[in-house]
């Protein structure tokens, strides 16, 4: 009998470590709050933006240091600004479940743009920042810089452009989804102003205001 016991025991024990192991090599996927994507650039406004267009309030965990970087890459790309620069992915962001997924980038850009990015068919012009463009699937906003991180730009203020893209999405055109994904843009759009030093935050205001143009 006492034999069978510490069998029994010693298969237990081998149980409990072989369920530890698998539990350290294999984790449970970190889930976090909207305020918590972007690099902690979102606003309460913008988090709650985000919860609406991608209906979740779980997301998953997401890099960090995307907004030093980006600022970083739009300083060394000024002085070739008068050409198309590359985009610079500052954070991806999707839901804990499901397969949507929203990509927000920078870029510095020529003073002709084509509006919308191909997208132009589903695109809203609003008074914002220099320009401002949004639809149920995309949306951008321009802004001018100066400041002291970007030599020469009190001559030449430094055109910036973020877009905001949605990789899948099926959200209806409606003035309550591009008025969303213009939050969640603007948001991010101000952190990065912010963070390059550009005076008057670049002509944006502290929470956006919403004023649609005529078509």
């Amino acid at each position: 009998m006492a034999r069978t016991l510490k069998g029994a025991a010693a298969g237990l024990a081998v149980c409990l470590f072989v369920t530890a192991c698998s539990g350290d090599s294999d984790p449970e996927p970190e889930r976090v709050e909207a305020s918590q994507q972007c690099d902690g650039t979102l606003s309460a406004e913008a988090a709650r933006a985000l919860e609406t267009v991608l209906n979740t309030q779980r997301f998953d965990a997401a890099p960090t240091g995307g907004l030093e970087r980006t600022t970083g890459e739009l300083v060394q790309d000024y002085p070739e600004s008068q050409r198309r620069t590359p985009r610079h992915a500052l954070c991806r962001t999707s839901p804990a479940i499901g397969s949507d997924q929203i990509k927000i980038d920078f870029r510095l850009h020529r003073e002709v743009e084509r509006p919308g990015d191909g997208h132009a068919a589903d695109m809203h012009a609003y008074d914002m920042g220099v320009k401002a463009l949004s639809g149920p699937r995309m949306a951008e906003l321009y802004v001018r810089c100066v400041s002291p991180r970007i030599e020469g730009s009190d001559d030449r203020p430094a055109r910036i452009r973020g877009g905001l893209i949605f990789l899948r999405s099926k959200l209806p055109d409606t003035v309550r989804i591009r008025e969303a994904n213009l939050t969640i843009l603007h948001s991010v759009t101000l952190a990065v102003v912010r963070k390059l030093g550009c005076e008057n935050d670049a002509g944006l205001t502290e929470k956006p205001v919403f004023k649609a143009l005529p078509e």
